[in-house]
């Protein structure tokens, strides 16, 4: 047996019979030698101490177990949330994503319960026969039987993710086109009206809306999580995106496409109103703003702003940069980096690679800075 003395804390072993403990249960050990430690209460105390780092650290990853699964949850809704659907189409993306989670997590779960079962040896010795069986029913038809099921509510999906045939006419058709780093929109409307805008989108509710997409210069990709599922827009190339927008509010869409420098720096705003509201809006930009000829005019065109740049109801005509007509009733600034106002206007003016590289604007930090602020004011007043 071995022991520990009270008073010297020595170990001894000593050669003993094996038996059973006084309950009459099991061997205290498996063989021939039988360990025995009497331990005095210090030693207890100690052993116990010894327990308390254990079970600190397993309430600490608990805790962190509890708050990655917070911060995923709460990931899962907002203004680019794939599961937080505003449209037809993204209901649909939705809902093949929870029926493939489900058929995952109940393959999953499957798996682990097979596995806990052997680990604990609860089935017991398997002939040839049976470990066959369980390798062709379990690893080929079960895996195949669920992954042509998830296939084929899939492709009875697609009709909504991708609706074109018999989806009806479109009454508003957008021209959306991808550059680096920003997006050139053009609203096309029933009559043969368009205008012109950039960076911002707005749609009706509960109208169909068509979006021709394109590109200039490299691959983009338009996503609006919230509202369709994503569309890459190829140089030389016109895809195309139908979506119905069923709630009003505003998202978000990144380029999904990594595009350069400033791809991160590069994001949609997209308002959904109802179709009063959006009719109101696209007369309104059908218009020069009233603030055109306000104090600020005469500069940007003396600066040679227009040379890159178009403003409704000016001389400024050029398509080369984004249009900047009714620049001040948008939301945010540099294509959803930075919000609109005049202080930021006039950053971007004197250094807008430091803002987002790679962009193909100069800096224009040569300006006296009086001029800068009374162009940036003006451009916030186009209304």
């Amino acid at each position: 047996m071995a022991a520990i003395s009270e008073s010297s804390g020595i170990l001894t072993a000593v050669s003993k019979p094996l038996r059973t403990n006084q309950e009459g249960n099991r061997p205290l050990l498996h063989g021939l030698w039988s360990l025995e430690v009497d331990i005095s209460d210090r030693s207890k105390n100690i052993v116990a101490a010894s327990n308390r780092p254990t079970n600190s650290k397993c309430i600490y990853q608990c805790r962190c177990i509890i708050l990655f699964l917070g911060l995923a949850l709460w990931g899962c809704s907002g203004q680019q949330s794939a599961l937080e659907p505003s449209g037809e189409e993204a209901a649909s993306v939705a809902q093949l994503f929870w029926a493939m989670l489900g058929g995952g997590a109940v393959i999953w779960l499957g798996l682990m319960a097979l596995l806990a079962t052997a680990i604990r040896g609860k089935l017991g010795p398997i002939d040839n026969r049976a470990a066959t069986q369980l390798v062709f029913w379990g690893g080929a038809v079960l895996p195949s039987a669920a992954l042509v099921g998830l296939l084929g509510y899939a492709l009875w999906l697609m009709p909504g993710l991708r609706p074109f045939a018999n989806s009806g006419a479109p009454q508003v058709i957008i021209e959306v086109t991808g550059r680096q780093f920003w997006w050139d929109v053009i609203y096309r409307l029933p009559g043969g009206v368009q205008f012109r805008t950039a960076n911002e989108i707005v749609l009706p509710v509960g109208q169909r809306v068509e979006f021709s997409l394109k590109s200039t210069d490299v691959i983009h990709s338009f996503w609006i999580p919230s509202l369709a599922g994503k569309v890459d827009m190829i140089p030389g190339r016109t895809n195309r995106l139908s979506l119905v927008a069923t709630k009003e509010g505003r998202f978000r869409g990144p380029c999904a496409e990594y595009c350069g420098t400033s791809h991160a720096l590069m994001a949609v705003e997209v308002t959904s109103l109802p179709v009063q509201e959006f009719a109101l809006w696209t007369e309104r930009r059908k218009q020069p703003s009233p603030g055109v000829f306000a104090p600020g005019s005469e500069l940007f065109e003396k600066h040679g702003c227009g040379s890159c740049h178009r403003v409704e109801g000016t001389s400024a005509a050029s398509r080369f940069g984004p249009d900047l007509s009714h620049l001040g009733s948008r939301n945010t600034l540099g294509a959803g980096i930075l919000p609109n106002t005049p202080e930021t206007i006039s950053s971007f003016i004197v250094r807008p690679d430091a803002i987002k590289p790679g962009t193909h604007m100069p800096a224009f930090d040569m300006l006296p800075p009086d001029d800068i602020r009374s162009i940036a004011v003006w451009l916030k007043g186009l209304e």
